[in-house]
């Protein structure tokens, strides 16, 4: 099915163009949502007439929008859950959760807004998105923790109570090993050499001592 977007829908186009769209997408989100209109003739003449009108209507929301996500970017939500030892919860924390922390807090948000591709089911800090306009995103943390002095730990160390380095910490570390491995390689290199020279000079000097008492004793001799 064909509409013409009312708005800029992620992943389909800007407002005003014309989009090809699932026929149960458009009838039971985007028509009901006020979101696009059927694109019949009647409907894009419409949208026309009123384009200028919602652009502006548009950006002055945008620009609400842009204003309210200065202060809401990077909010952390605290969360409090019980776990196993291995970090994972006793259940999951879901968009609506965070959006009642957000509220909690004294931000404005449409619940709806809280974009979560699925529940979280594990301890520590979580980058959610949270939409507060078809075109402003912002992120904020779900801080998931067992208690409210572990949520502050893991707030400032960044990671969860408890977790085991991750993979990139690994891959860190282990170049340094190496290189601490490759010094200590060329250093014991370097003084074997300095042994192996130090030898060859000794025998050297006693060859040319050997050499000069021959020479005394065959003048001796003569």
């Amino acid at each position: 099915m064909d509409v013409v977007l009312l708005e800029r829908i992620e992943k389909l186009g800007q407002m005003g163009d014309v989009v090809s769209v699932r026929p149960g997408h458009a009838r039971n989100f985007l028509i009901p949502q006020g979101k696009a209109l059927r694109a019949s003739k009647d409907n894009v003449a419409q949208f026309e007439a009123e384009r200028a009108e919602r652009e502006a209507r548009n950006a002055e929301r945008r620009s609400d929008a842009e204003k309210a996500g200065e202060n809401l970017a990077g909010a952390h939500v605290i969360l409090i859950r019980q776990a196993s030892d291995n970090l994972q919860l006793y259940g999951s924390v879901k968009a609506h959760d965070i959006a009642d922390g957000l509220i909690a807090q004294g931000f404005e948000i449409d619940r709806r807004g809280v974009v979560l591709p699925a529940p979280i089911k594990t301890l520590g800090l979580h980058e959610v998105h949270a939409r507060l306009h078809p075109e402003v995103v912002v992120t904020v943390i779900a801080n998931v923790a067992r208690t409210e002095d572990e949520a502050l730990i893991q707030k400032e160390t960044g990671h969860a109570v408890g977790r085991a380095p991750d993979e990139e910490e690994e891959e860190v570390a282990a170049p340094a090993i190496e290189e601490l491995v490759e010094e200590d390689v060329v250093d014991q290199v370097a003084e074997e050499v300095a042994e192996t020279e130090a030898e060859i000079e000794e025998m050297e000097e006693v060859e040319t001592d050997a050499s000069e008492e021959t020479e005394d004793d065959e003048n001796k001799s003569a």
